[in-house]
């Protein structure tokens, strides 16, 4: 211990002697621990740490081995509940928006609508009051209570106690207040926090409809649930699998190739979590890049100052030290250097995580954001990553030291090892070019690839325009008043002036959420999957839509108010659909095809592919339905504009809120709501 001291009190006194070099030394370790901890933290928090309940190592997502998914059909969740001997409960939730009025201004939140075994299932305990159970509901519409997360009844009911029994407006429905959600909960999704959990047999008043019958919906909610003690994924899985055969046979129609998996909860199963992998160890893979790249340059950074002090080393040689000596104070030098700057980069990567867990990368979900506050994994690994560097680089003059004559070096002043000495730095000057040049060509290469993306053509003009997002059902609004009150929200934004033309769509393309539906041919008649001849995003929308979004008509004509319930149903296709299901673009005007519920749909128009998912996406196919014939209760109005868009979205509250003063809605420019879209490539970025 004493000549540990001895050798430290020697380094500081060294690196007093030469500050540029320390700092150096010290900032670039820095950087590429500080590197190497943000990513790692990343990925322990979404990949490696388990979810934060009660028995988190036997808790497992249910997937559907076909597609990858953990969305099923609340009728086969009910069968797999039901059926089978693996688990000690399944429950199920659904991440979904609602309309929140406490007597104030109405405001849209997020929460999870949940079966009444959610909390059962998982073993959490109420922060205050209790949880709905599977007792409590007694079919639908039958259980009208909420469950509030601890940050909700923090931030908005500012900690009171009095809120358990408290009947607030949801979707201005009723619905009482029954407990707060302990403050480490939140919620099944890793990146999805809910504001409240409702029950989901209450759909039709949480969501305006009720789809909870339909077997053939398979997106209605999430599956997981802790396996008993004793039983193996596999064993599950075979329990499982049996149940799936039971349902093809049972309902060949609306459940084919139901097989399932095992996946990790929190991360949407294999669906993201596999490219959240895959990224996050790229981004791993660079980062340890960088670090390799520091550590060839303070490796040739000690071999010349292990140069530079040959003479101090012979004389110490001389006088009678031992080279282990000498090396161990090059070493605890070098680890010292380490540790210091693996301090400055752990201080920094923890500054940077905590305000990355804080950010709203989507600020139309507000409940989205990234928990990659550190742990102490995170601590151990930058140590880890401190003292494995100092030995790393300090090992390169080793050699060096062990080839030191002193009796030469005092003759003459230098090693006489000038042209190994240089070749060692050499090398290590090559390896660091070559870490750096990959790590520039990657990066010039993700930048280039996210400005083409930028530059290319969406199919639709973002610029100038203007979206009003809002769910009608939030404002009661369902059946027969929903197009009512869609028409009036159009014809009253036209009204404002600049206004230049307004639009409707049920989801706007590259948003975070879409819609899907198989289609087949007008020849088929056996509707089943194994039919079916293409899967298209499909889109409900006014007469003015793709005016309003710049998405041009190559053929045919839109879709128009006379297109109602009374009306032949038609639809405009884009040129992938008509490709995929007619052979080609001529060949597509007024055919006929035939969504699952077996009506022929009439081609009456013809618009250019665009971009609906992603930036990066194949040709997707696409058709677009008048709203009147297929009402939808998620509702964006597109306003086009040349006015500014403070002053616009102004108006637009103001028009907006003299038509329901309850309904919830925000506004923002079609830009930002492509944030979703380029959240990926700008983090890569």
């Amino acid at each position: 211990m004493s000549t540990l001291l001895q050798d430290l009190r020697f380094a500081l006194r060294q690196l007093r002697k030469s500050p540029g070099f320390a700092i150096a030394a010290v900032l670039t370790l820095a950087l590429a621990i500080g590197a190497n901890a943000v990513v790692f933290a990343v990925l322990n928090a979404l990949i490696l740490h388990p979810q934060n309940v009660p028995r988190a190592e036997s808790l497992y997502a249910i997937e559907r081995r076909s597609d990858q998914t953990t969305w099923q059909s609340y009728p086969d969740y009910l069968d797999l509940r039901d059926r089978n001997r693996s688990f000690d409960g399944l429950a199920g939730f659904s991440p979904t928006a609602v309309g929140l009025d406490t007597g104030n201004d109405p405001s849209k939140v997020w929460g999870y609508e949940v079966t009444g075994n959610y909390f059962d299932a998982l073993g959490i305990q109420p922060y205050l009051g209790r949880f709905f159970h599977l007792s409590d509901e007694h079919g639908p519409n039958s259980a009208p209570y909420i469950v509030l997360a601890y940050a909700y009844w923090h931030s908005h009911f500012q900690d009171d106690r009095g809120v358990v029994g408290r009947v607030i407006q949801l979707n201005k429905h009723p619905f009482t207040i029954l407990g707060v959600a302990p403050p480490e909960f939140q919620g099944t999704l890793l990146f999805f926090s809910p504001d409240l959990w409702a029950p989901m047999v209450d759909q039709q008043q949480v969501e305006g409809l009720n789809v909870l019958n339909a077997r053939g919906n398979r997106g209605i909610l999430m599956v997981l649930g802790h396996l008993k003690a004793g039983v193996t994924p596999a064993q599950a899985t075979a329990d499982l699998n049996s149940v799936g055969s039971y349902l093809e046979k049972s309902y060949p129609k609306d459940d084919s190739q139901m097989a399932f998996t095992l996946a990790r909860p929190g991360l949407l199963g294999d669906f993201f979590g596999s490219p959240a992998r895959a990224f996050l160890t790229g981004l791993l893979l660079l980062a340890g890049l960088i670090l390799l790249a520091a550590c060839a340059n303070l490796g040739s950074l000690f071999a010349a100052r292990a140069a530079d002090r040959s003479r101090e080393v012979a004389l110490r040689l001389a006088l009678g030290s031992s080279r282990t000596r000498i090396l161990r104070q090059v070493f605890t030098e070098a680890v010292l250097i380490a540790l210091v700057g693996g301090t400055a980069g752990l201080l920094g990567s923890v500054t940077l995580l905590r305000e990355l867990s804080a950010w709203r990368p989507l600020p139309q979900f507000p409940s989205i954001h990234i928990p990659v506050n550190p742990d102490a994994y995170v601590y151990w690994v930058a140590l880890l990553l401190a003292v494995a560097s100092g030995f790393l680089f300090g090992a390169v003059p080793v050699r060096q030291i062990l080839r030191t004559n002193p009796y030469e070096v005092v003759k003459s002043g230098s090693t006489g090892r000038v042209g190994r000495r240089m070749t060692v730095r050499d090398l290590l000057l090559v390896v660091q070019i070559a870490i750096c040049a990959l790590l520039v060509t990657s990066s010039l290469v993700a930048v280039r690839g996210m400005e083409r993306s930028l530059r290319g053509n969406f199919g639709f003009e973002p610029r100038n325009t203007m979206l009003v997002n809002t769910v009608l059902s939030m404002a009661g609004c369902s059946g027969n008043t929903l197009p009512i009150m869609q028409r009036r929200m159009i014809d009253a934004l036209e009204t404002i002036p600049g206004v230049q033309s307004v639009g409707l769509v049920n989801y706007p393309p590259l948003s975070t959420a879409m819609g899907s539906s198989n289609v087949f041919t007008d020849q088929t008649t056996d509707l089943s999957p194994s039919n079916v001849a293409a899967n298209s995003i499909l889109y409900t929308i006014s007469p003015e839509y793709f005016h309003a979004a710049g998405t041009a008509l190559l053929s045919g004509r839109t879709v128009t108010w006379h297109d109602d319930k009374g009306a032949p149903r038609v639809a405009v296709i884009n040129q992938e659909f008509a490709r995929k299901i007619f052979g080609s673009v001529s060949n597509a005007m007024g055919r006929y095809y035939k969504p699952p519920d077996g009506a022929r749909i009439q081609v009456v128009g013809i618009v250019e592919d665009g971009k609906y998912l992603s930036l990066t996406e194949n040709p997707q196919p696409a058709m677009f339905f008048p709203f009147l014939q297929s009402p939808t209760t998620w509702t964006t109005l597109v306003v086009r504009s040349d006015r500014d868009p403070q002053q616009l979205a102004a108006a637009i509250r103001s028009t907006l809120r003299d038509l329901d003063a309850g309904l919830p809605f925000d506004i923002k420019t079609w830009s930002e709501e492509m944030g979703g879209a380029l959240f990926a490539p700008r983090m890569w970025r």
